[in-house]
């Protein structure tokens, strides 16, 4: 998908973060955007940073107040959507939260939640959605991590949504493919965003010391790599030489990421016992 002028883009989480660069990279290749997220004041702003980047008096914008976790209210907030806006050409599932512990230190609540905001979430706006793209086609962006095609220390319900991402994307690659509909993964690594300051509040070392040294990218960039993509037609899609390479040795020599990843843990809490 190379063309957005006057296309519609809905996002979800698109009030912050990769999700607001991801509009803002759009809205300055012509296209609609309508962004999603759960509080109204940050809608509000983030339209309004949007706009700024139009280029053409054509475009629309628009934004409705979302939960993607309540899937009743996903129904009924798309199915509206889609009567005052039309059906979305492409749609962007970047909701999503993370908060760093150590395994025995995440709740069952906690757990729940992160599933249902990463993972159900992201199969409730494409159960709502897909259907009204089915006539025209179009195209699904489900946004994961590098987390989500390896386990990272700290990250053990966070890496079980962002799996559970990837798996859906590919089973929904094959089904929707009749209905002219592509599918998507974007696979960050970490991102300068609100959300990442959050995680670094609660990393344990371990997790600090695994990704100590690697580059911080940028939201636009991200946002950028997703287009680039996109163009492209990849399935997965990984931003940054560094996550590439990531995923080019853990597919095919795991062996020495586990052991780069074990030698780098057990030097850290030596450190801090």
């Amino acid at each position: 998908m190379r063309d957005f002028a006057l296309k519609n883009v809905y996002i979800t989480g698109g009030s912050a973060g990769i999700g607001l660069a991801i509009a803002g990279q759009m809205a300055k290749r012509g296209a609609n955007i309508f962004v999603f997220a759960r509080t109204r004041h940050k809608l509000e702003a983030a339209l309004r940073e949007v706009q700024r980047r139009r280029v053409s008096a054509g475009q629309r914008f628009g934004y409705r107040v979302l939960d993607v976790a309540e899937h009743t209210m996903v129904q009924a907030v798309m199915g509206e959507a889609v009567q005052a806006f039309g059906a979305p050409d492409v749609l962007i599932n970047c909701a999503g939260r993370a908060i760093p512990h150590a395994f025995e230190d995440i709740s069952f609540t906690q757990f729940d939640e992160t599933l249902r905001i990463n993972l159900y979430g992201t199969w409730n706006t494409v159960a709502a959605l897909a259907p009204a793209m089915q006539a025209s086609g179009g195209a699904i962006v489900n946004v994961a991590s590098m987390a989500g095609f390896m386990g990272v220390f700290g990250y053990s319900d966070y890496c079980a949504s962002k799996f559970g991402v990837i798996g859906l994307s590919e089973v929904l690659r094959q089904e929707l493919r009749r209905y002219n509909i592509s599918v998507h993964v974007l696979c960050p690594p970490d991102t300068d965003t609100p959300g990442f300051a959050l995680e670094n509040l609660t990393k344990p070392p371990e997790t600090k010391a695994i990704s100590a040294g690697a580059r911080i990218m940028s939201a636009d960039e991200v946002a950028r790599s997703l287009i680039k993509g996109l163009a492209r037609g990849r399935f997965m899609i990984i931003p940054g030489w560094e996550g590439k390479l990531t995923c080019f040795l853990k597919r095919h020599i795991p062996a020495v990421v586990d052991l780069v990843i074990k030698s780098t843990i057990r030097k850290t809490q030596m450190t801090h016992t």
